[in-house]
């Protein structure tokens, strides 16, 4: 699995620190006026998307770039942004990171990043980001601390996404690819134009073989926008997006031995704790925007997102699933944005409600035999309800922004956000379980813009960010006695402060029209909430197993942003980020050794220094993970991409994508090694009358690769008393790939 890093990765912060030094060399003593104040934050839409001025790090990527570079998933986009990483696994089953902060425990919780949809802060079961690749008019990515702006779940930043919309899809379109492994992609989209209104729809079907056994998966997806021109300066925007889904989540082996030897996942053994997975998501909106001077506008937008996924859990050794579970939430809001601006001060109002709720039935899915080992746990028929529960979620949420020019250079930015969260668990078993719990959080920043010149910015801020703790967390054994951690119903939300300076420039570069944006950064996470028994281990008898506010970290480190053009047929572009993350508290991650009651009593948890249950054959070993490096994120991480237009039809790119090596578990036992892999891209575009017809041909992986999607591991899951690289959870990657297709607009 070991693959030689370029040398360059290792030189990337000399190669910032001449960037930042290059640009300090040409920056004028005078700067310009920044002339009328406007405050360019929302959370609705990005209308008043523009870096200048703006006093934290932000990436974009439009529509344009997503179109032409014809990826299968968000995943391969995102390598672009410095500071952003994902979790992925297998086909559109991935969460995404901001400067090293992720959940730490299960694929299916919040990820410490907002993800808006056309203003809906959309949350779905699986946990993960599912989008209409082919449906997005840009991706929007603000870094840092961004609970002053969206509230919950913005510990480390947001990921803003804008779908299709505007005059500039009249016509239609269809286009279809094929690739490796059986997919397969099919669109048509049809829009008109006119003086008092313009819109689209958009069908559109991806379906793929999968590399992994039974990873088949296929989406449908039924999209659209109408905007109205209400007058010369209010519209009316109405959209939808309907999608039906099939996917497993398969793809995981156990351990490095069967990552080599079933890369593929065949051994029924592996079969994923969750599995077959069908997801109906159904999102509407209805967006007004009045302007009513160059400079002061009100938005208003109302929502409601539907997610309804059934799929089976546990499987028992004969393969079946034991239980079929029903998960349905609906997420509807309303939230509503003013701003004005003028020579010296500008501001936003704004306030934010939201009705959310959460339903869970979860049914035998086959007979279940008396259970020997759990006293009282009787038998069961295939049918029979296991649990069915409610949560309502209400958030009631305002929000603000001033900005305010101190000197012509000089801008400060001051946020606020004051979050109220009430959960309210309804039991339709057992009235008893019933149970309720609110919040009041405050967030913040405060940041400045000093315009040296009129191309060079410096910039800087502090911000928060934080994470409510989850009705399971709080209220664990009132909702299941018999699972093994207890809650806390005094749990505090989990905070993130986040501080950085950064500098935008554009100068020239080796001879070339070029931008750079360079950060540094920490982001100080405290009260991190985790069960007191560790991931995955449950340590009943031998200590007290509650959900707690156990820990911190410190995430710290260099982004650097660079986008060059030499010249009209090249350019290029790269995005480097060093990133040191380590546990700044947290003295008591406890390892689970042994069987747990299923087989024999090794040596190795006979000789466990900490606690021990030989009647069971398990034990516990407890760790201070201060100072451990935090998993699953690489010290180095380099994206570089080069564009070449040979003649006006032909655009030829390539791409590498470079990430160091990590450890695969909190105590740091297990190194993944690094991985450089090559992507290649053709695109043929070609204007035939009114016509536009398009090509393309991508290979991912060109050196095809051995390595892994994601490594993870907390626990001794065979059983031998051993903690190593055989318990780890591995996704293999699928090696190259090819994808080709064809488009027509006309």
């Amino acid at each position: 699995m070991s693959t030689k890093f370029p040398p360059c990765i290792n030189r990337a912060s000399s190669l910032a620190a001449l960037a930042v030094l290059s640009s300090l060399s040409s920056f004028a003593v005078q700067a310009d006026s920044l002339g009328v104040i406007q405050v360019e934050s929302t959370t609705i839409d990005d209308k008043f998307d523009n870096k200048r001025g703006e006093p934290s790090s932000i990436g974009v990527i439009s529509g344009e770039q997503i179109d032409a570079a014809h990826t299968d998933n968000v995943h391969q986009m995102l390598q672009s942004i410095p500071g952003l990483t994902t979790s992925f696994t297998s086909g559109d089953e991935l969460k995404l990171h901001i400067r090293g902060v992720e959940n730490q425990r299960y694929m299916g919780e919040k990820p410490g990043v907002a993800v808006v949809i056309d203003g809906v802060p959309v949350f779905e079961r699986t946990g993960t980001v599912n989008i209409d690749m082919d449906n997005i008019e840009s991706i929007k990515v603000i870094k840092g601390g961004a609970s002053y702006l969206f509230g919950e779940d913005a510990l480390s930043g947001a990921v803003i996404i804008t779908t299709k919309r505007g005059a500039k899809y009249e016509g239609y379109t269809v286009s279809g690819e094929v690739g490796s492994f059986g997919s397969q992609k099919a669109l048509a989209r049809a829009g008109f134009a006119n003086e008092s209104a313009n819109g689209h729809v958009q069908v559109s079907q991806r379906m793929t073989d999968g590399y992994w056994d039974d990873s088949a998966s296929k989406a449908d997806y039924i999209n659209g926008k109408l905007q109205y021109y209400v007058s010369d300066s209010s519209d009316v925007t109405v959209g939808l997006e309907l999608s039906d889904r099939y996917k497993n989540s398969h793809g995981k082996v156990e351990g490095v031995t069967a990552a080599e030897d079933d890369p593929m996942s065949f051994d029924p053994a592996y079969d994923d704790y969750t599995n077959m997975y069908n997801v109906n998501l159904a999102k509407y909106f209805v967006t007004y925007s009045k302007d009513f001077d160059d400079i002061s506008n009100l938005i208003v937008n109302t929502y409601s997102y539907g997610d309804e996924t059934v799929y089976f859990s546990s499987p028992n050794s004969s393969g079946d699933y034991r239980y079929a579970n029903d998960y349905e939430q609906v997420q509807n809001g309303v939230k509503a944005e003013y701003r004005t601006g003028g020579d010296n001060l500008a501001w936003m109002a704004a306030g934010e409600v939201r009705d959310n709720s959460y339903e869970n039935i979860v049914a035998y899915n086959v007979d279940v035999p008396d259970n020997p080992r759990v006293p009282g746990d009787q038998s069961h028929t295939a049918g029979e309800i296991r649990s069915n529960d409610i949560t309502d979620e209400k958030v009631q949420a305002v929000y603000g922004e001033v900005k305010f020019s101190v000197t012509d250079p000089l801008v400060v930015t001051l946020n606020g956000r004051m979050d109220h969260i009430a959960y309210d668990y309804t039991d339709k078993l057992e009235v008893a379980k019933n149970v309720d719990k609110s919040f009041d959080v405050n967030s913040w920043r405060v940041g400045a813009n000093y315009a040296v010149s009129s191309n060079m910015d410096f910039y800087g801020n502090l911000s928060t960010g934080f994470r409510a703790p989850t009705v399971e967390q709080l209220f664990s054994g009132t909702l299941t006695p018999t699972g093994g951690t207890d809650g806390n119903p005094d749990l505090e939300p989990e905070t993130a402060l986040n501080i950085e300076f950064g500098i935008r420039k554009k100068t020239q570069l080796f001879g070339a029209l070029t931008e750079i944006d360079a950060t540094i950064f920490q982001i100080q996470r405290d009260d991190y909430i985790m069960s007191t028994a560790g991931q995955y281990g449950a340590t009943t008898g031998l200590l007290s197993d509650i959900y707690d506010n156990i820990g911190g970290m410190r995430n710290r480190g260099l982004e650097l942003a660079i986008t060059s053009a030499p010249s009209e047929r090249l350019s290029w572009n790269l995005a480097y980020t060093y990133l040191d993350a380590k546990f700044t508290n947290y003295d008591n991650y406890n390892l689970v050794l042994g069987t747990k009651g299923y087989g024999d009593l090794s040596p190795t948890v006979a000789n466990c220094s900490l606690l021990i249950d030989p009647a069971n054959d398990w034990c516990v070993e407890s760790y201070d993970l201060a100072g451990y490096s935090v998993p699953r994120v690489p010290d180095h991480h380099l994206n570089l991409t080069l564009r070449f237009k040979p003649d006006s039809y032909w655009t030829i790119s390539g791409e590498m994508d470079s990430k160091s090596s990590y450890y695969a578990d909190e105590l740091n036992r297990i190194k993944i090694d690094p991985v450089t892999t090559f992507n290649l891209l053709a695109n043929y575009d070609r204007k035939v009358g009114k016509n536009i017809w398009s090509y393309f041909a991508r290979i991912d992986n060109v050196l095809d690769l051995d390595y892994y999607n994601i490594a993870r591991g907390s626990s001794d899951a065979n059983g031998d008393g051993v903690f190593d690289d055989e318990d780890i959870s591995i996704t293999v990657n699928q090696g190259r790939t090819f994808t080709a297709g064809v488009s027509a607009s006309f």
